[in-house]
């Protein structure tokens, strides 16, 4: 695949070298995420080489929180005309954590979503990234494909 010539998550990070870890809040944020995507989470945060974490609505989200993203313009799916995956447990957001602070930059997010699609690839997983979408970039965006 193309972005694997631009993708390198580094033999010390699959060693053990300077392996971040999930912290308590990114786990919780997690329930109700399928499994399958968990396991890319966890093994993605293993061979990153840009820390990140899962923000509070980044997991499963219920129909009502799905629908104030909506009209805060923070989604395109309304929550219960155009569903989300997140509702079905099927996606994922992430931030990466650069000095300390959230970043939503795209050179930092281009980083994790190095890892998190060769963890899918490892764990045999249907991965869908948003920064790969056509109709628009949604670069923090992972979903689980059918």
């Amino acid at each position: 695949m193309l972005w694997s010539l631009w993708c390198s998550t580094g033999l010390l990070r699959v060693m053990g070298v300077n392996v971040f870890k999930l912290s308590k809040s990114s786990l919780r944020n997690l329930d109700g995420v399928h499994p399958e995507l968990i396991d890319v989470v966890k093994m993605a945060i293993q061979i990153t080489k840009v820390d990140f974490g899962i923000p509070s609505t980044g997991g499963y989200r219920t129909a009502e929180t799905q629908h104030k993203l909506f009209k805060d313009g923070k989604s395109k799916a309304d929550g219960y005309t155009n569903k989300s995956y997140h509702q079905t447990g099927n996606a994922v957001d992430v931030f990466a954590y650069v000095d300390g602070k959230a970043s939503w930059q795209p050179e930092h997010l281009s980083q994790v979503s190095c890892a998190m699609l060769e963890a899918a690839i490892r764990l045999d997983v249907n991965l869908r990234w948003g920064g790969h979408f056509k109709s628009f970039i949604d670069m923090p965006h992972f979903e689980r494909g059918k």
